[in-house]
């Protein structure tokens, strides 16, 4: 503790450098924890994934619908355990730009497809009785402020209605949640026969399958099998497991991971640059007291030392800062990433103050060196 005042006096010599310099540094790492916590997102809600749940799509893209009459031929599949169907709706509440992520479903197999909902029973049954009924995700109802009861009027960018009603008038009948909350639940389910009965083509198919399967390691073989059924038909499947499904949608975009790195990579050497130049800048500054020291008995280890913790200090206090930042700001950014189900990952706080350390002892091993090397005498004889 005796080197403290020591070290806070040559951080602090500058007070405006020191501070130009911290906020440099708390910005970087808010952007590095932003991005590696984006990551680490995607990364737990692909591993939230059901690992024996495959989904079934059509060969050419998710936007060929496949027929109806798939699903009891896929139910009929060794290894598969029951099978349900899902159709995209696209729709959107009053306005096109408030998009609801939404889906038609045969809810007599909800409980097949997704074991892990979580629904009042009651709610369930009203919702298989009710032709117009809709279920909706926690989160969803608590983002628009629907409860039970609520009726919705949503139109498609994509479904019309055969009777040329504008809006699909949908009765919100239940609230569903996942098990522990690590999926986000803010989709709008509607029941697939209204849905198929009502639009104004494409009836009579389904946008994908869901199947669940006894075992996970068998998830290729039955998979092959699945595709093996349709192979040289007019509508061709490819089967994935939900896990590998999700991230090929993710993929789509590009290569993510890349592009964030390279982003991370190219803000760390720009923040090497800086904190090194705000080093040497300091240490030449210093350089007669630093004489005075060694003068006073303190030896090159010592001294060296200081100009390290100096660095250490500083890059670290502002990184945690930056970081913490991120965390704070996560909640919203995985709620725009529809991962809002997923907690902030604390392991970005030790790589962010692992890369601290490691930016402070390159920017500070220059300036330690010269230290070092420092002649006493000329160094005073500068003052």
């Amino acid at each position: 503790m005796k080197y403290l005042p020591l070290i806070w006096a040559g951080l602090w010599r500058k007070p405006i450098r020191t501070v130009l310099t911290l906020l440099s540094i708390v910005v970087a790492f808010t952007l590095f924890g932003l991005a590696h916590g984006v990551m680490a997102g995607l990364d737990a809600l692909i591993n939230q994934m059901s690992d024996t749940r495959l989904r079934i799509q059509s060969r050419i893209n998710i936007t060929e619908p496949l027929p109806l009459a798939y699903l009891a031929r896929i139910e009929a599949v060794p290894g598969v355990k029951g099978a349900g169907f899902y159709n995209f709706f696209s729709g959107y509440y009053q306005d096109p730009k408030n998009g609801i992520s939404s889906g038609a479903m045969d809810m007599s197999r909800l409980s097949i497809m997704f074991p892990e909902i979580q629904i009042p029973t009651e709610q369930l049954e009203a919702m298989r009785h009710t032709r117009n009924g809709a279920l909706i995700g926690r989160s969803l109802a608590e983002e628009r402020g629907w409860k039970v009861g609520d009726r919705v009027p949503l139109r498609s960018n994509v479904w019309t209605r055969k009777d040329g009603a504008p809006e699909w008038e949908l009765d919100i009948v239940g609230i569903y949640e996942w098990k522990d909350n690590k999926i986000p639940s803010n989709e709008l389910w509607l029941n697939y026969d209204y849905f198929d009965e009502a639009r104004a083509f494409g009836t009579g198919t389904v946008t994908l399958y869901f199947a669940r399967i006894d075992d996970p390691k068998r998830y290729a073989e039955i998979g092959e099998k699945i595709d093996g059924l349709f192979a040289n038909s007019p509508f061709e499947t490819q089967t994935q497991n939900e896990r590998d499904w999700i991230r090929a949608r993710i993929n789509q975009t590009g290569n993510i991971a890349f592009f964030i790195n390279g982003i991370i990579a190219a803000v760390m050497v720009a923040l090497l640059f800086l904190t090194f130049n705000t080093m040497v800048q300091s240490v030449r500054e210093r350089t007669p007291e630093l004489a005075v020291l060694k003068t006073y008995g303190y030896g090159n280890g010592t001294v060296v030392t200081l100009v390290f913790v100096e660095a250490i200090l500083l890059c670290l206090v502002a990184a945690l800062i930056g970081v913490e930042i991120a965390a704070l700001a996560s909640p919203m950014v995985y709620k725009l990433i529809q991962a809002d189900g997923i907690a902030f990952p604390w392991n970005v706080f030790g790589i962010g103050a692992l890369i601290a350390v490691l930016v402070a002892a390159l920017s500070g091993a220059l300036p330690a060196w010269r230290v070092q090397r420092l002649d006493v005498v000329a160094a005073l004889a500068r003052r």
